[in-house]
Protein backbone atom coordinates (compact mmCIF):
# COMPACT_ATOMS: atom_id res chain seq x y z
CA UNK A 1 0.00 0.00 0.00
CA UNK A 2 1.83 3.58 -0.78
CA UNK A 3 0.26 6.48 0.95
CA UNK A 4 0.55 9.53 -0.21
CA UNK A 5 -1.93 11.69 2.00
CA UNK A 6 -1.42 11.93 5.26
CA UNK A 7 -3.34 10.89 8.23
CA UNK A 8 -6.21 12.89 9.73
CA UNK A 9 -6.26 13.24 13.24
CA UNK A 10 -9.92 12.01 13.39
CA UNK A 11 -12.55 10.73 10.92
CA UNK A 12 -16.72 10.48 11.51
CA UNK A 13 -18.39 8.40 9.30
CA UNK A 14 -21.85 8.12 8.99
CA UNK A 15 -23.42 4.89 7.23
CA UNK A 16 -26.47 4.18 9.24
CA UNK A 17 -27.85 0.70 7.44
CA UNK A 18 -28.92 -1.71 6.32
CA UNK A 19 -27.07 -4.61 7.55
CA UNK A 20 -25.98 -5.48 3.93
CA UNK A 21 -23.90 -2.00 3.53
CA UNK A 22 -23.02 -1.95 6.84
CA UNK A 23 -21.20 -5.13 6.14
CA UNK A 24 -19.62 -3.34 2.86
CA UNK A 25 -18.81 -0.67 4.79
CA UNK A 26 -16.05 -2.46 7.04
CA UNK A 27 -13.83 -2.91 4.26
CA UNK A 28 -13.36 0.40 3.59
CA UNK A 29 -12.94 1.14 7.49
CA UNK A 30 -10.07 -1.50 7.64
CA UNK A 31 -8.17 0.04 5.03
CA UNK A 32 -8.43 3.01 6.37
CA UNK A 33 -7.19 1.75 9.48
CA UNK A 34 -4.59 -0.33 8.28
CA UNK A 35 -2.57 2.97 6.23
CA UNK A 36 -3.77 5.00 9.17
CA UNK A 37 -3.13 3.58 12.46
CA UNK A 38 -3.78 6.85 14.80
CA UNK A 39 -6.61 7.57 13.25
CA UNK A 40 -9.62 7.97 15.88
CA UNK A 41 -12.32 7.33 13.85
CA UNK A 42 -16.22 7.64 14.99
CA UNK A 43 -19.12 5.65 13.40
CA UNK A 44 -22.46 6.69 13.59
CA UNK A 45 -24.22 3.84 12.45
CA UNK A 46 -28.45 2.75 13.20
CA UNK A 47 -29.20 1.10 16.52
CA UNK A 48 -30.04 -2.22 14.82
CA UNK A 49 -27.14 -2.26 12.89
CA UNK A 50 -24.66 -1.38 15.77
CA UNK A 51 -24.21 -4.83 17.51
CA UNK A 52 -23.64 -6.84 13.93
CA UNK A 53 -20.22 -4.13 14.40
CA UNK A 54 -19.82 -3.54 18.00
CA UNK A 55 -16.65 -5.82 17.94
CA UNK A 56 -14.70 -4.05 15.52
CA UNK A 57 -11.49 -2.74 17.35
CA UNK A 58 -10.50 0.96 17.85
CA UNK A 59 -14.03 2.58 16.60
CA UNK A 60 -16.34 4.70 18.16
CA UNK A 61 -20.03 3.59 17.88
CA UNK A 62 -22.61 6.51 18.02
CA UNK A 63 -26.04 4.94 17.37
CA UNK A 64 -29.09 6.32 15.83
CA UNK A 65 -32.48 5.31 16.32
CA UNK A 66 -34.44 5.65 13.35
CA UNK A 67 -37.83 5.26 15.14
CA UNK A 68 -37.12 8.68 17.30
CA UNK A 69 -35.31 10.79 14.42
CA UNK A 70 -35.70 14.13 16.35
CA UNK A 71 -34.38 12.79 19.77
CA UNK A 72 -31.68 10.89 17.83
CA UNK A 73 -30.32 13.80 15.80
CA UNK A 74 -30.90 15.92 18.99
CA UNK A 75 -28.89 13.63 21.40
CA UNK A 76 -25.73 13.11 18.43
CA UNK A 77 -25.55 17.16 18.00
CA UNK A 78 -25.25 17.51 21.55
CA UNK A 79 -22.88 14.75 21.97
CA UNK A 80 -20.33 15.86 19.47
CA UNK A 81 -21.02 19.88 19.65
CA UNK A 82 -17.92 20.53 20.69
CA UNK A 83 -15.64 18.08 18.51
CA UNK A 84 -14.58 19.29 15.00
CA UNK A 85 -13.10 16.20 12.74
CA UNK A 86 -10.87 16.82 10.09
CA UNK A 87 -12.92 14.34 7.89
CA UNK A 88 -16.59 13.49 7.51
CA UNK A 89 -17.67 10.77 5.44
CA UNK A 90 -21.22 10.66 4.32
CA UNK A 91 -21.50 7.47 2.44
CA UNK A 92 -25.10 6.84 2.51
CA UNK A 93 -27.54 9.46 0.62
CA UNK A 94 -30.47 9.18 2.42
CA UNK A 95 -32.95 12.34 3.48
CA UNK A 96 -32.04 11.20 7.37
CA UNK A 97 -28.43 10.74 6.70
CA UNK A 98 -28.16 13.85 4.45
CA UNK A 99 -29.72 15.91 7.44
CA UNK A 100 -27.70 14.25 10.59
CA UNK A 101 -24.56 14.94 8.83
CA UNK A 102 -25.71 18.90 9.74
CA UNK A 103 -25.16 18.17 13.13
CA UNK A 104 -21.53 16.92 12.71
CA UNK A 105 -18.39 19.81 12.32
CA UNK A 106 -15.79 18.56 9.88
CA UNK A 107 -12.85 20.78 7.72
CA UNK A 108 -13.54 17.87 5.00
CA UNK A 109 -17.10 16.39 3.89
CA UNK A 110 -16.92 13.65 1.45
CA UNK A 111 -19.44 12.21 -0.33
CA UNK A 112 -20.93 10.35 -3.57
CA UNK A 113 -20.71 12.33 -6.45
CA UNK A 114 -22.78 11.96 -9.95
CA UNK A 115 -25.38 9.23 -10.31
CA UNK A 116 -24.93 8.18 -7.04
CA UNK A 117 -26.07 11.37 -5.30
CA UNK A 118 -29.40 11.48 -4.57
CA UNK A 119 -32.06 13.25 -2.17
CA UNK A 120 -30.22 16.72 -2.23
CA UNK A 121 -26.80 15.00 -1.22
CA UNK A 122 -24.27 17.05 -3.22
CA UNK A 123 -25.90 19.75 -0.48
CA UNK A 124 -24.23 18.12 2.32
CA UNK A 125 -20.86 17.58 1.10
CA UNK A 126 -18.22 19.49 -0.52
CA UNK A 127 -16.20 16.79 -2.37
CA UNK A 128 -17.71 13.74 -3.90
CA UNK A 129 -16.07 10.54 -5.38
CA UNK A 130 -16.44 9.76 -9.02
CA UNK A 131 -17.84 6.24 -9.24
CA UNK A 132 -19.09 4.54 -12.93
CA UNK A 133 -22.90 5.01 -13.22
CA UNK A 134 -22.63 0.32 -13.06
CA UNK A 135 -20.61 -0.31 -9.69
CA UNK A 136 -21.82 -2.98 -7.72
CA UNK A 137 -22.44 -1.37 -3.66
CA UNK A 138 -19.74 -3.11 -2.06
CA UNK A 139 -17.29 -1.55 -4.95
CA UNK A 140 -18.96 1.66 -4.34
CA UNK A 141 -18.71 2.21 -0.68
CA UNK A 142 -15.22 0.70 -0.90
CA UNK A 143 -13.80 3.58 -3.14
CA UNK A 144 -14.20 5.85 -0.54
CA UNK A 145 -10.58 4.10 0.93
CA UNK A 146 -8.40 4.58 -2.47
CA UNK A 147 -9.75 8.53 -2.35
CA UNK A 148 -9.00 9.61 1.00
CA UNK A 149 -5.47 7.52 0.98
CA UNK A 150 -4.49 8.66 -2.34
CA UNK A 151 -3.75 5.30 -3.54
CA UNK A 152 -5.65 4.09 -5.76
CA UNK A 153 -3.51 0.82 -5.53
CA UNK A 154 -5.77 -0.03 -2.22
CA UNK A 155 -7.80 -2.98 -3.56
CA UNK A 156 -10.97 -4.55 -1.97
CA UNK A 157 -9.67 -7.90 -3.02
CA UNK A 158 -6.96 -7.35 -0.39
CA UNK A 159 -9.53 -6.47 2.54
CA UNK A 160 -10.58 -8.95 5.34
CA UNK A 161 -14.48 -8.33 5.02
CA UNK A 162 -15.50 -10.58 7.99
CA UNK A 163 -16.77 -9.29 10.81
CA UNK A 164 -15.17 -10.62 13.91
CA UNK A 165 -17.57 -13.58 15.87
CA UNK A 166 -17.22 -13.76 19.63
CA UNK A 167 -16.24 -17.08 21.05
CA UNK A 168 -19.72 -18.08 22.83
CA UNK A 169 -20.86 -17.41 19.49
CA UNK A 170 -18.86 -19.81 17.85
CA UNK A 171 -19.63 -22.36 20.68
CA UNK A 172 -23.11 -21.97 19.79
CA UNK A 173 -22.74 -22.70 15.95
CA UNK A 174 -20.66 -25.53 16.99
CA UNK A 175 -23.75 -26.88 18.90
CA UNK A 176 -26.09 -26.98 15.86
CA UNK A 177 -23.30 -27.63 13.31
CA UNK A 178 -20.65 -29.90 15.10
CA UNK A 179 -19.35 -30.94 11.76
CA UNK A 180 -18.25 -27.46 10.13
CA UNK A 181 -18.89 -27.22 6.36
CA UNK A 182 -21.75 -29.89 5.83
CA UNK A 183 -24.91 -27.75 6.91
CA UNK A 184 -27.12 -26.08 3.95
CA UNK A 185 -27.95 -22.70 5.59
CA UNK A 186 -31.38 -20.98 4.16
CA UNK A 187 -32.49 -17.64 5.36
CA UNK A 188 -35.43 -17.28 3.56
CA UNK A 189 -36.55 -13.93 4.38
CA UNK A 190 -35.46 -10.58 3.33
CA UNK A 191 -36.87 -7.36 4.68
CA UNK A 192 -38.76 -6.48 1.26
CA UNK A 193 -41.50 -9.67 1.75
CA UNK A 194 -41.34 -8.56 -2.44
CA UNK A 195 -38.07 -10.45 -2.57
CA UNK A 196 -39.31 -13.53 -1.01
CA UNK A 197 -39.09 -16.84 -2.66
CA UNK A 198 -42.15 -19.21 -1.85
CA UNK A 199 -42.32 -21.47 0.95
CA UNK A 200 -43.23 -24.04 -1.04
CA UNK A 201 -40.02 -23.31 -3.52
CA UNK A 202 -38.13 -23.59 -0.24
CA UNK A 203 -39.47 -26.46 1.03
CA UNK A 204 -38.82 -28.62 -2.24
CA UNK A 205 -35.16 -27.31 -2.12
CA UNK A 206 -35.06 -28.43 1.31
CA UNK A 207 -35.80 -31.94 0.78
CA UNK A 208 -33.15 -32.05 -2.33
CA UNK A 209 -30.12 -30.76 -0.07
CA UNK A 210 -31.42 -33.82 2.35
CA UNK A 211 -32.32 -36.03 -0.06
CA UNK A 212 -30.15 -36.37 -2.61
CA UNK A 213 -27.32 -34.19 -1.70
CA UNK A 214 -27.32 -36.06 2.02
CA UNK A 215 -26.44 -32.85 3.87
CA UNK A 216 -28.80 -31.28 6.80
CA UNK A 217 -30.54 -28.17 6.10
CA UNK A 218 -30.97 -25.46 8.91
CA UNK A 219 -32.88 -22.39 8.73
CA UNK A 220 -32.47 -19.22 9.76
CA UNK A 221 -33.94 -15.88 10.28
CA UNK A 222 -34.94 -12.97 12.86
CA UNK A 223 -38.22 -12.99 15.14
CA UNK A 224 -40.39 -11.20 13.15
CA UNK A 225 -43.89 -12.92 12.44
CA UNK A 226 -43.17 -12.64 9.09
CA UNK A 227 -39.67 -14.48 9.14
CA UNK A 228 -41.05 -17.31 12.01
CA UNK A 229 -44.46 -18.02 9.73
CA UNK A 230 -42.10 -18.90 6.89
CA UNK A 231 -39.71 -21.25 8.59
CA UNK A 232 -43.39 -22.36 9.90
CA UNK A 233 -44.55 -22.80 6.17
CA UNK A 234 -41.45 -24.22 5.02
CA UNK A 235 -40.82 -26.67 7.58
CA UNK A 236 -45.07 -27.73 7.13
CA UNK A 237 -44.30 -28.54 3.31
CA UNK A 238 -41.26 -30.41 3.56
CA UNK A 239 -41.26 -33.94 3.20
CA UNK A 240 -37.93 -34.52 5.14
CA UNK A 241 -36.83 -32.86 8.12
CA UNK A 242 -34.91 -29.41 8.89
CA UNK A 243 -33.96 -27.32 11.73
CA UNK A 244 -35.71 -24.42 12.57
CA UNK A 245 -33.77 -21.86 14.25
CA UNK A 246 -35.44 -18.68 12.80
CA UNK A 247 -35.64 -16.22 15.94
CA UNK A 248 -33.67 -17.86 18.23
CA UNK A 249 -30.39 -16.57 17.71
CA UNK A 250 -28.39 -13.37 18.52
CA UNK A 251 -26.66 -11.19 15.45
CA UNK A 252 -23.45 -12.68 16.58
CA UNK A 253 -24.71 -16.39 16.53
CA UNK A 254 -25.79 -16.01 12.99
CA UNK A 255 -22.36 -14.88 11.79
CA UNK A 256 -20.50 -17.75 13.50
CA UNK A 257 -23.71 -19.91 11.65
CA UNK A 258 -23.00 -18.71 8.51
CA UNK A 259 -19.26 -18.90 9.08
CA UNK A 260 -19.88 -22.63 9.41
CA UNK A 261 -22.15 -23.29 6.81
CA UNK A 262 -21.19 -25.26 3.14
CA UNK A 263 -23.40 -22.43 1.54
CA UNK A 264 -26.13 -19.87 2.20
CA UNK A 265 -29.41 -19.58 -0.04
CA UNK A 266 -31.43 -16.26 0.45
CA UNK A 267 -32.46 -13.67 -1.09
CA UNK A 268 -31.64 -10.27 -1.45
CA UNK A 269 -30.80 -9.72 2.57
CA UNK A 270 -28.37 -8.46 4.74
CA UNK A 271 -27.23 -12.59 5.19
CA UNK A 272 -26.03 -12.84 2.01
CA UNK A 273 -23.56 -10.11 2.72
CA UNK A 274 -22.97 -11.13 5.93
CA UNK A 275 -22.21 -15.22 5.25
CA UNK A 276 -20.41 -13.51 1.62
CA UNK A 277 -18.14 -11.07 4.04
CA UNK A 278 -17.03 -14.27 6.28
CA UNK A 279 -16.15 -16.77 2.88
CA UNK A 280 -18.81 -18.85 2.78
CA UNK A 281 -20.82 -19.29 -0.66
CA UNK A 282 -24.13 -17.61 -1.14
CA UNK A 283 -26.22 -19.05 -3.56
CA UNK A 284 -28.41 -15.55 -3.81
CA UNK A 285 -32.23 -15.53 -5.15
CA UNK A 286 -32.72 -12.75 -7.48
CA UNK A 287 -35.37 -11.80 -9.65
CA UNK A 288 -36.35 -8.57 -7.75
CA UNK A 289 -32.94 -6.81 -7.76
CA UNK A 290 -29.81 -6.97 -9.76
CA UNK A 291 -27.66 -9.51 -8.63
CA UNK A 292 -24.41 -7.67 -10.46
CA UNK A 293 -25.47 -4.13 -8.05
CA UNK A 294 -26.41 -5.64 -4.78
CA UNK A 295 -25.83 -9.03 -4.68
CA UNK A 296 -22.93 -11.26 -2.74
CA UNK A 297 -19.74 -9.69 -4.14
CA UNK A 298 -17.55 -12.60 -3.69
CA UNK A 299 -20.90 -14.96 -4.72
CA UNK A 300 -21.77 -13.30 -8.02
CA UNK A 301 -21.50 -16.28 -10.01
CA UNK A 302 -23.53 -18.89 -7.62
CA UNK A 303 -26.43 -16.45 -7.67
CA UNK A 304 -29.80 -17.37 -9.68
CA UNK A 305 -30.22 -14.26 -11.62
CA UNK A 306 -33.60 -13.73 -13.01
CA UNK A 307 -33.61 -9.99 -13.37
CA UNK A 308 -33.19 -9.88 -16.93
CA UNK A 309 -36.50 -12.32 -17.30
CA UNK A 310 -38.42 -10.34 -14.74
CA UNK A 311 -37.56 -6.54 -16.44
CA UNK A 312 -39.25 -8.35 -19.62
CA UNK A 313 -42.10 -9.81 -17.80
CA UNK A 314 -43.48 -6.92 -15.25
CA UNK A 315 -41.67 -3.67 -17.02
CA UNK A 316 -41.97 -4.92 -20.99
CA UNK A 317 -38.44 -4.08 -21.85
CA UNK A 318 -34.53 -5.72 -21.28
CA UNK A 319 -32.87 -5.03 -18.42
CA UNK A 320 -30.19 -2.73 -19.59
CA UNK A 321 -33.15 -0.43 -20.32
CA UNK A 322 -33.97 0.02 -16.60
CA UNK A 323 -31.86 2.35 -14.13
CA UNK A 324 -28.99 0.34 -12.34
CA UNK A 325 -30.25 0.57 -9.49
CA UNK A 326 -34.26 -0.47 -10.09
CA UNK A 327 -36.13 -2.65 -8.22
CA UNK A 328 -38.71 -4.87 -9.49
CA UNK A 329 -41.08 -5.66 -6.25
CA UNK A 330 -43.64 -7.07 -7.72
CA UNK A 331 -45.99 -9.84 -6.62
CA UNK A 332 -44.70 -12.90 -8.72
CA UNK A 333 -41.31 -12.11 -9.52
CA UNK A 334 -39.82 -14.21 -7.49
CA UNK A 335 -41.84 -17.10 -9.04
CA UNK A 336 -39.43 -16.71 -11.91
CA UNK A 337 -36.52 -18.65 -9.98
CA UNK A 338 -37.34 -22.46 -9.84
CA UNK A 339 -35.99 -24.85 -7.75
CA UNK A 340 -34.35 -26.43 -10.43
CA UNK A 341 -32.37 -23.79 -11.24
CA UNK A 342 -31.10 -23.12 -7.50
CA UNK A 343 -30.56 -27.06 -7.73
CA UNK A 344 -27.68 -26.29 -10.54
CA UNK A 345 -25.94 -24.16 -8.70
CA UNK A 346 -25.91 -26.06 -5.78
CA UNK A 347 -24.73 -29.09 -7.32
CA UNK A 348 -21.60 -27.53 -8.40
CA UNK A 349 -20.55 -26.17 -4.85
CA UNK A 350 -21.68 -29.43 -3.04
CA UNK A 351 -20.04 -31.64 -5.21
Amino acid sequence: MTQTNPAPRSLCLIRLSALGDVCHTVSMVRALQAAWPETAITWVIGKKEAPLVAQLPNIRFITFDKSANLSSFRRIKKSLAHEHFDVLVLAQTSIRANLLSLAISAKRRVGFGGSHAREGHRLFVSETIDLPEKIHQAEALFAFAPYLLGDPSVDLYDIDRGLPIPDEAKAFAITHQPEPKQAVVISPCSSHVLRNWSAASYAALADWVVETAKRPVILMGGPSETEKAMGDAIMAKMTHSAINLIGQDTLHQALAMLERAAVVITPDSGPAHMADGLGTPVVGLYAATRPASSGPWASIDYCVDGFDQAALTFRGKPSEALAWGARIETEGVMDLITPDQVIEKLQSLLA
